[in-house]
């Protein structure tokens, strides 16, 4: 790849060794600028405190813990009191650590720079930094600015903040590359970026561009500007809170005047208004989201997946693609040395140890740690003399003195190294078509050779002739273990995964093969070449990619945002600054915890624990499983506060005696609240990925749940009201009619139970049996009866009410048989 070279802001400095002088440099620092990446806004707690409370499910918390402190209604008011810190403490939290997030990317650059002013280094303060400085940086040191390398000294530097690419990238200067000078383009590895770490040597830079006119800069101004929406669970769970609102609001003011028009007096009518008011006010359904949102956050962090915004729970559930990085996640991040090829007459031993000698532990290379880790240390032996790795040279040699004998090591490029042999033509070229074939299958490969000298040989020069050829050593990032049956997985349930990397195409190629990416022959685009296609508006080309090589950090939000743009759920991997565009833009960004950025893990979603993609699959697969069991329990809800709420409310509109005492109330709501929280968020595992069409929306409630809700609903009511209109009678013996009424709904309560936790766990069976056994104790002991206003009742009437409860099992009788039917049909 090549940058644009901003001769303007260069013109005469390239080859001028001496820095900027003062008056310089106050013309161009009115000119260009700070060095400031992006201005940070002042954020007090006024604002923090303004974001949380523009939540509306805030508010109805609030709203409704009020009308149950204006009711009298103690304990359910302190329930929602209690269940609002974690809402507004999360909110706060995460404004907070948004604008966290933005020092982050600032704080990456260099603090402090050494700058060449008037021929002398002075340390300035990095903001201070105008192009056309010359700058000194040191090994372990960041690059301030964008620009050009104008003097390097066996040079590397760790790009993967912008990259995300493991390896290290050897760096030459300006002047050794006849290619630089031409047209107005020059070579990456001449260019060195903001943000990027020197690993090994020294580099003389004259910046470029500073601020936000680097790349860091765009990234980082892009990052700020992105925004994320709330989820259709949220939106869906709001809407049916707020309908359910209405109409509870409405039945009350109803039969609040009902009661009055019959001539029950004041009491009477405020008594059954209240009562409905705290049987039909929908407090469970936003405590229920929350209670499963944050049980979702610490089942993921037992797979290792770190949830930091809880809403991710249900995202992860419903996605339908996934864009991942290569390098540290589908592989482990690291450079192994996996295969070695020794030359005729070579012992593969001899050919790691001639490696190992011409490497260096404290080289900060990781292609000599790697051989270091495989040959071990070699055996005592003088070094000489060593002449490191350059861009010109592309070879390490080491002069060793083993006793009386003086032989050369040399390790580099696999015709560099050839070139110095006395290999015969044939061999040089069967060597060099193996590199080939090596490199095509995504492995860095280099050669080594040897040479021994007569006594007396010159020792301080490096010898460029008369090596024996021992063979070439080849490094590879190895795939992570489980990651090609978490693709199978995928592909199986539908979930699509395309790999973007910054690596070259050969080499995501290989990898793609290997984890069974586009199966044998995965489809590989270079970066530009897929953003040419979309920019025309071939969007067909998302369909026809498994692979986007070199590929900037445009490239994979924009890849991001044309998924989105066709209705997909989409899950973004990343793990440097250059990932954090995408991550941000994504439905679910996913960072990486071991080797990631701050930055990255600050904008994700999620941050994987291990790095490893399996961990993401897994992480899918129990946000499935938690909203399975989330709709069970609104199921639950509904099917149980139907019969409650209409019976609460058309009893008394009827001109009969209330039905439900507001303790009566409290009563049913203490089995409601734990069946609903409890019973369905520990259901066993029973996990699949949930295979979702792009465009489809996921609905909380389908329309057989729909269907399902409504049936079992009116005939739990109808049966409720025929118990109590028996039981009361003409003897108008309301005592015994509640009885048989609260028996009646406490038995359907146990079916509905029964019939959508099948009572798979403990905890569905305990639940449900505690319901029915609060029912026998409260009704059948004489003294809480009196209590409660009930009566208790003869073995028939419970036999009645229980066989009435049973009634409700019909709807899933049904649903069990369709089902299997079905499964039938289709197998």
């Amino acid at each position: 790849m090549k940058q644009p070279l901003p001769r303007d802001r260069l013109d005469g400095l390239l080859d001028n060794p001496v820095g900027l002088d003062t008056r310089e440099r106050l013309e161009r620092r009115k000119r260009y600028g700070a060095n400031v990446i992006v201005e940070s806004a002042r954020h007090g707690i006024w604002s923090v405190l303004a974001d949380t409370l523009r939540d509306p499910m805030l508010w109805f918390l609030v709203g409704t813990a009020v009308v149950f402190l204006l009711v009298g209604e103690l304990t359910e008011a302190l329930v929602l009191l209690v269940a609002l810190i974690p809402f507004l403490g999360m909110d706060a939290f995460l404004h907070h650590r948004t604008q966290v997030s933005t020092a982050t990317l600032r704080s990456q650059l260099a603090a402090v720079a050494r700058v060449w002013i008037a021929g002398q280094v002075t340390e300035v303060p990095s903001e201070e930094v105008i192009p056309g400085d010359l700058l000194e940086v040191r090994s372990g040191e960041p690059f301030p600015a964008d620009g050009v390398i104008v003097s390097a000294e066996n040079l590397q530097v760790d790009e993967s903040v912008l990259s995300g690419e493991a390896y290290p990238v050897r760096k030459a200067c300006f002047a050794d590359q006849a290619v630089a000078r031409t047209g107005e383009k020059i070579l990456d590895n001449v260019w060195a970026f903001a943000g990027t770490r020197v690993l090994t040597g020294t580099a003389r830079l004259r910046a470029a561009y500073t601020g936000p006119e680097t790349l860091y800069g765009e990234i980082v101004r892009t990052a700020v500007a992105g925004t994320q929406g709330r989820t259709p669970l949220q939106q869906a769970v709001a809407h049916l809170v707020k309908v359910l609102l209405w109409i509870a609001l409405a039945i009350c003011g109803l039969l609040a005047m009902t009661r009055l028009w019959q001539g029950h007096g004041w009491l009477d009518a405020l008594l059954s208004a209240v009562t409905l008011a705290v049987a039909a006010l929908p407090e469970e359904f936003p405590v229920v989201l929350t209670f499963f949102l944050g049980l979702g956050v610490f089942r993921l962090a037992r797979r290792d997946a770190l949830v930091r915004r809880a809403v991710a729970v249900e995202n992860i559930s419903r996605t339908t693609c996934i864009c991942c990085d290569k390098t540290g996640t589908l592989t482990e991040g690291r450079l192994v040395l996996a295969h070695w090829y020794p030359a005729e007459q070579v012992e593969a031993s001899a050919l790691l140890d001639i490696g190992a000698r011409a490497s260096r532990a404290d080289s900060g290379d990781p292609m000599d740690h790697a051989i270091l880790a495989v040959a071990g240390t070699p055996s005592q032996a003088q070094v000489v003399a060593s002449f490191p790795f350059t861009e010109q040279r592309k070879r390490e040699t080491s002069l060793i003195q083993q006793g009386s004998k003086l032989w050369a090591a040399v390790k580099g490029a696999p015709e560099t190294v050839l070139a110095l042999c006395t290999e015969s033509e044939a061999g040089h070229r069967y060597w060099l078509e193996k590199v080939g074939e090596l490199a095509e299958s995504g492995h860095k490969v280099i050669a080594c050779a040897q040479q021994e000298f007569p006594e007396g040989a010159e020792k301080s020069v490096e010898p460029d002739s008369g090596f024996r050829f021992a063979g070439l050593l080849a490094f590879e990032d190895p795939v992570r273990e489980g990651v090609a049956e978490a693709l199978a997985s995928c592909d199986a349930s539908g979930v699509r995964v395309i790999m973007v990397t910054g690596d070259h195409a050969g080499t995501a190629a290989a990898v793609a093969r290997q984890i069974g990416l586009g199966a044998d022959k995965p489809r590989v685009l270079a970066g530009e070449e897929f953003l040419g296609r979309l920019a025309s508006g071939d969007d067909a080309v998302l369909d026809q990619v498994d692979v986007v090589a070199r590929a900037v950090p445009s490239v994979k939000l924009e890849l991001v945002q044309a998924l989105q743009r066709r209705g997909e759920i989409v899950a973004v991997t990343g793990d440097g600054v250059n990932d954090v565009p995408a991550l941000k833009a994504a439905d679910i960004g996913i960072a990486m915890g071991e080797r990631g950025t701050r930055s990255a893990r600050e904008v994700s979603a999620i941050v994987l624990m291990d790095d490893n993609f399996r961990t993401i699959v897994r992480a899918m697969e129990e946000g499935w499983q938690l909203f399975r069991n989330l709709r069970l329990s609104f199921q639950y809800l509904l099917m149980i506060h139907i019969p409650l709420v209409v019976t609460a409310s058309l009893i008394p509109l009827l001109g009969f005696p209330v039905l439900y005492l507001p303790i009566h109330i409290v009563w049913l709501e203490l089995i409601i609240h734990p069946t609903a929280m409890l019973v369905f968020q520990n259901l066993p595992e029973h996990a699949r990925l949930l295979r979702t069409p792009p465009g489809k929306r996921v609905r909380l409630l389908s329309r057989t749940d729909t269907l399902q809700i409504l049936l079992v609903g009116f005939l739990t009511t109808g049966l409720v009201y025929w118990s109590y209109l028996r039981s009361l009678g003409e003897l108008q013996d309301v005592g015994h009619a509640r009885s048989m009424a609260l028996a009646a709904l406490i038995s359907a309560g146990a079916v509905i139970t029964a019939g959508l936790s099948r009572l798979r766990g403990r905890v569905a069976v305990v639940i449900t049996a505690g319901a029915v056994l609060s029912a026998l104790v409260l009704i059948q002991v004489p003294w809480t009866a009196r209590w409660l206003h009930l009566s208790p009742l003869h073995l028939e009437d419970w036999l009645r009410a229980v066989f009435t409860g049973a009634l409700v099992a019909i709807p899933f009788v049904v649903r069990d048989l369709r089902r299997r039917r079905t499964a039938g049909v289709s197998s």
